[in-house]
This record gives C-alpha cells, structure tokens and sequence, in this order.
C-alpha cells in the first residue's frame, strides 16, 4: 500500500537573494584579497565591481555549499590577469603570471588560517560568562578605554587590566586548544 503522506515541494532558494548574503559575508575577505594583488587603488576597485559582474553573471554555475570565497577569488585572480594583460604600463610587483599565482596561493592559505582562528575565537566567546564577554565588547567592541570600563563595571583600573590579561590568555589557549583538535 502507498504511503498518503504527500511530498513537499523542494524549497527553492531565490538565487538572487543566495549572491547578495554569500556576497555580503565575503565581500571583505575578497576586497583584501583583491587590493593586496592590486596596489592601485582604483584599478582594485575596477576589478572588484568587474568581479561582482562576472560573479553574478556565473553564478548559476557555482555549486551551493561549495567555499564560495575560493570561487570569488579564482574569478578575481582572473580579472587580475586580465587587467595585467591590457595595462603593461602598470608594474604589479612583477610581470610574472607565476609571481601572481604564488601571491594568490600564499594569501588564500593565510586568510583560511584566519577563517579557522575566527571560528574558533566565536567558538570559545559563546563559552564566556556574560560579565566577562560584556567587559572584552566593551573594550574591543565598543572601543572604551579602560577608566571607562573601570567607572561602568565598578572595578579598579588595575582589575580591568588583570581581568582583560587573563581573558585574552584563556581565549588565546581555548583557540589554540580547537584548532589544535581540528586538526588532529
């Protein structure tokens, strides 16, 4: 006997609205990856909007779920080459396509580096007690100095500085510990 038990219809995402967050959450990451290789300014920002075209224009071809900077980038290190290309006039460091590459591999090894250390730091701050996350957002979040922070949580200068020492430290040691287990 069959199962009455209809089947949903396939939720469909709107591809346009899936760019603009995946966009949106990398749009930083791909503009430092951009304005390292490019050291004009303008000729950065050219390839950046020229990137988001080509991007948008292909991405009925990128894979969902797949590492959408790793596909930004690849589109933007040929955008790079193609503004090489057409402006000799311009040195970038070196002429080289190789010296481009080995700039673009170092730079995309590094930032992943950084995306892993960012995960684990969000990791390890949802751990905190809310007193000690409120007191590292007001210090680095809101950017209050420490006689702030002193006069707002009711504590010496000379404790907020003990406590911000120590929760840097244990921070530092929990990081170390996840990215240590992620990679065993």
């Amino acid at each position: 006997m069959e199962d009455p038990t209809p089947i949903p219809p396939p939720i469909t995402v709107d591809p346009t609205e899936q760019y603009l967050l995946l966009l949106n959450e990398h749009e930083r990451a791909l503009a430092a990856y951009v304005h390292t290789l490019v050291p004009d300014r303008l000729d950065a920002e050219d390839i950046l909007q020229s990137c988001k075209l080509t991007m948008w224009k292909q991405f009925a071809n990128f894979e969902p779920g797949s590492h959408f900077i790793a596909w930004a980038r690849k589109i933007a290190f040929h955008q790079i080459l193609n503004l090489r290309r057409s402006a000799r006039r311009k040195p970038l460091y070196s002429a080289e396509p190789a010296f481009l590459e080995a700039v673009a591999a170092e730079i995309t090894r590094v930032s992943d580096g950084l995306s892993d250390r960012s995960e684990a730091l969000h990791e390890c701050l949802k751990r905190l007690p809310e007193n000690q996350h409120r007191l590292l957002l007001l210090r680095y979040g809101e950017d209050h100095d420490i006689a702030a922070i002193a006069k707002e949580t009711d504590r010496s200068t000379a404790a907020v500085y003990k406590l911000l020492s120590r929760l840097r430290a244990a921070l530092n040691d929990c990081v170390r510990a996840r990215l240590n287990s992620s990679t065993a």
